[in-house]
Formats: C-alpha cells, sequence, structure tokens
C-alpha cells in the first residue's frame, strides 16, 4: 500500500510507516494532488495541503486521510465519511504548545514587550510610554475549553487570574474539576473579562462569532488573544477596534486567509502576529507525526484508529 506524506512530518514518523509501506513525501499543488491522488491508499496533511470534497472523489483508494494536528477544517470530513475513508488525526500532540504560546502572547500584550524591543533597538528610552498591566487579579475570558483552553487555565491560575468559560459543548463535570466559573452569556464575557482567549474549532457556528458587537462590549483596556482558528475573528472589525483603541490589543497566530501575506492588520503597533506556528514546537510536531502515522497504520492493516473524527459515522 502506498502512503502519501503531503506536508512534512517528523521523520521518526516518517521511518514508523517505511516499516510496512511504500511513502511518498511530496507536496502537490491541488491541481496535481487531484490527478495523482488515486495512486494512495493513504495520505496525511498538516495544514498547507486541502483536501475538499473533489479531491476525496478522485482518491478511489483511499482508505484513511491523516492530519498531523488537531483541526480538521482542511478536509471534506462528510466526503470522506460518504466514500467510507476514515479521516484521523492527533488531538493531543499540540495541547501544551498552544496553551504555551497563548500565555506568551498575554504575557506579551500586558507589558507591550514587542514596543519595547523595537524602541529600545532603535535607540531609544521611553520608559513612560510603556506602562504595563499585570495578569494577576484580572479576568480571562475563555471562548471554548477543550484539551487546550484547560491547559491554559492551569496556568493562568497560577498567575492568580480568575477563569470565566463559555463553552456550550463542556460536560457539565469539568467546571468544578477545573476550578472555573462557567456563563451561558456571551455578552458578559466580553463585558467583564480582562483577556479574551479563543479555543474553539472553526464551524459554521463560530465563523465571524468575534465581530463588531462583541468587540464594542469589550473593556478598552481588555486584550483579546486567537492562536485556534482564522475566521472566527472578524478581521475588519478587530482592525477598527484596533486602530480606534476601543481595545487595548490583540494577537493572532491564525488569520482568515492564510498565508496572510498581507493584511492591513499588520500596521497596527497593537496587534502581535504570528504566522500560525502556536503547535510548532519540536516536541508536538514529533508527537504529531508519531500519532498520526499510528492512526493511519492501524487502518491500513484493518483495525480501528483510536483518534478519528468520523469513525462512529463510519460503524
Amino acid at each position: 500500500m502506498k502512503i502519501l506524506i503531503a506536508d512534512p512530518i517528523a521523520t521518526s514518523a516518517v521511518e514508523v510507516l517505511r516499516k510496512n509501506f511504500e511513502v511518498i513525501e511530496q507536496h502537490f499543488s491541488q491541481s496535481e494532488l487531484l490527478n495523482e491522488i488515486s495512486n494512495f491508499h493513504a495520505i496525511i496533511v498538516r495544514s498547507a495541503t486541502k483536501i475538499p470534497r473533489e479531491v476525496v472523489k478522485k482518491g478511489t483508494q483511499l482508505k484513511v486521510i491523516g492530519r498531523a494536528g488537531v483541526g480538521v477544517d482542511n478536509i471534506d470530513v462528510e466526503a470522506a465519511t460518504e466514500k467510507g475513508i476514515f479521516v484521523v488525526n492527533s488531538p493531543q500532540a499540540s495541547t501544551i504548545s498552544v496553551a504555551e504560546i497563548t500565555i506568551a502572547y498575554m504575557l506579551a500584550l500586558s507589558r507591550k514587550l514587542i514596543q519595547a524591543t523595537n524602541k529600545t533597538k532603535d535607540g531609544k528610552w521611553p520608559k513612560k510610554q510603556l506602562m504595563g498591566t499585570e495578569m494577576h487579579g484580572k479576568t480571562i475570558g475563555f471562548i471554548g475549553c477543550g484539551r487546550i483552553g484547560a491547559e491554559v487555565v492551569k496556568r493562568t491560575q497560577v498567575f492568580g487570574m480568575n477563569c470565566l468559560v463559555y463553552d456550550p459543548y463542556l460536560p457539565p463535570e469539568v467546571p468544578a474539576k477545573l476550578g472555573v466559573e462557567m456563563t451561558e452569556d456571551l455578552d458578559r464575557l466580553f463585558r467583564v473579562s480582562d483577556f479574551i482567549t479563543i479555543h474553539a474549532w472553526l464551524t459554521d457556528e463560530t465563523r465571524g462569532m468575534v465581530g463588531e458587537n462583541e468587540l464594542e462590549k469589550m473593556k478598552p483596556t481588555a486584550f483579546l488573544v486567537n492562536c485556534a482558528r482564522g475566521g472566527i475573528v472578524d478581521e475588519d472589525a478587530l482592525y477598527d477596534a484596533l486602530k480606534e483603541k476601543k481595545i487595548a490589543g490583540a494577537a493572532l497566530d491564525v488569520f482568515t486567509v492564510e498565508p496572510a501575506i498581507e493584511n492591513k492588520l499588520f500596521e497596527l503597533e497593537n496587534l502581535y502576529v504570528s504566522p500560525h506556528i502556536a503547535a510548532s514546537t519540536k516536541e508536538a510536531q514529533i508527537r504529531a507525526g508519531l500519532v498520526t502515522a499510528e492512526q493511519v497504520r492501524l487502518v491500513l492493516i484493518g483495525q480501528k484508529p483510536v483518534f478519528s473524527v468520523n469513525a462512529k459515522m463510519l460503524v
């Protein structure tokens, strides 16, 4: 059986698959992928390669699509399910890495570290302009609180922060276990939070859920962090809120259109950005590659994968 690794994964993961299968490591354009996908029984991607319905349809031999990461919004899961193709991922691999960069952004925003670095390197010494704020005693609002959100909760509690969570899908026993306050009032979360962090998947329900109305409710001293998925935050509304100082600052690791080579948000000093690197640590990439490779291997030898987003629908 042949496996296409369309986006780079850890070498150790590739070697696991080479023991039993023919492995091709190559990134194809979308048109090339349409022509080549029929030759493979499995494909592994990260976020760069898209697997839309037309690719799934052309994958006449496909048994499994592996996503070396958490989100599968670059894969047409419905189309794969219709064809009896497993979609597997590595939901726990990047948890710590994404939680840590979220905290890093909160610290950087609250202490204006990027402005401080740039101005000091430019030969300036603007101490009075760089007055920061402590995280201790502040309220952090969570939009979504799954695996990653829970890890952020633990870390912010160490800072002495109060955690307010909006997550309609969170099991009822989790809030007490984490020691957080739940709210069903999303407007309240925007009004009272000093920091807001997003840990939700991009779905029809969450697309654009942080827009002009929500940003208008935030404190002028509040910060917004999104290391989840682009498209959840309305970038035009965020631009206006930041430019008009309706909120103090924001940090984005993800964008509606990626790669985000040009974006008017980039002109704003109170916006911190990175090129979708929240999961890009050596440790996370090794875990993601190994876990995904194992899920793909299980499917190809006729066993049920542990981490599949559509296994129940295929039964």
